[in-house]
């Protein structure tokens, strides 16, 4: 737990320090590459690669699918850091520590970050296996990164949350995925503190107060992100069917499976969107 802003932002120059001690180069645009969607990196021409454990300060994914690298290069005309791995409320760690690589790839350079994550689909009209653009959140974990002292030199003490996701990048990425012929949705990510799935009742109540997927992360990283005048593109990948009359146990096994199935649609939409900043 960071005790205060002053230990936040030395935090945060010792992070970027040491990788600017490695990297030269200035990234443009962040990326989160969410539970099973990894392949994204193929398509970086990395020309750094980072451990997580070898950052200062950097918190480390306990999950044996999370691969907690930093990737550096360039993919297209744009130079991009990219997230292999991401922590989760459910791991342990505090709200602060969840959005520490997001404050450093802000101090890095980004202005847009493309957040992606797997997600179980609520809403029966959404179809498993496909892209759902986010749109909005509802944010159901039990805190946020902006409780407690206010660091001025990060952002505003009450930041607007009146467009978590820039309708400019949804409007690009729908576009895009008209060219495609991808299909994707748009609607509302709820994210809930896990590491447990819901229940049938939990899924009612959740499509009653508006969601249409459910997932455990992104929420804390977005609110961070708008938070320093960041840019934010979210896609969700739904690879699980959480309808509450005909639940089904949902295995990782076959949620890893149906996002890397996905792969190439989310693959695509990021290239191209990158390609068009």
């Amino acid at each position: 737990m960071i005790a205060n802003t002053k230990e936040l932002e030395e935090n945060i120059n010792e992070a970027v320090s040491y990788i600017r001690e490695i990297c030269d180069l200035k990234p443009d645009i962040g990326i989160i590459l969410g539970t099973g969607l990894h392949s994204l990196a193929d398509h970086i021409d990395v020309e750094y690669t980072i451990d997580y454990e070898d950052i200062p300060h950097f918190p480390l994914s306990t999950l044996e699918f999370q691969k907690g690298k930093l990737l550096i290069g360039k993919m297209g005309h744009k130079t991009v850091v990219a997230m292999q791995g991401r922590v989760h409320y459910y791991e342990g760690y505090s709200f602060q520590e969840i959005v520490f690589p997001v404050r450093v790839m802000k101090f890095l350079g980004i202005s847009t970050l493309i957040i992606s994550n797997a997600c179980g689909v609520m809403n029966p009209n959404f179809k498993k296996g496909h892209v759902m653009l986010i749109d909005d959140y509802i944010n159901m974990l039990p805190g946020n990164p902006l409780i407690g002292p206010n660091s001025d030199k990060l952002g505003t003490r009450f930041p607007d949350m009146s467009e978590p996701y820039s309708q400019k990048l949804i409007a690009l990425t729908e576009k895009i995925a008209l060219e495609q012929e991808i299909q994707v949705f748009k609607g509302v990510y709820v994210a809930m503190p896990g590491p447990m799935l819901e229940t049938r009742a939990e899924y009612r109540f959740l499509r009653n107060i508006g969601a249409d997927v459910v997932g455990m992360s992104t929420v804390s990283e977005t609110i961070a992100a708008k938070h320093m005048g960041i840019d934010v593109l979210g896609l969700s990948v739904m690879t699980d069917e959480c309808y509450p009359d005909a639940l089904k146990p949902a295995l990782l096994e076959n949620i890893l499976k149906t996002a890397a199935k996905a792969e190439p649609a989310l693959t695509t939409l990021i290239r191209e969107v990158i390609k068009r900043l």
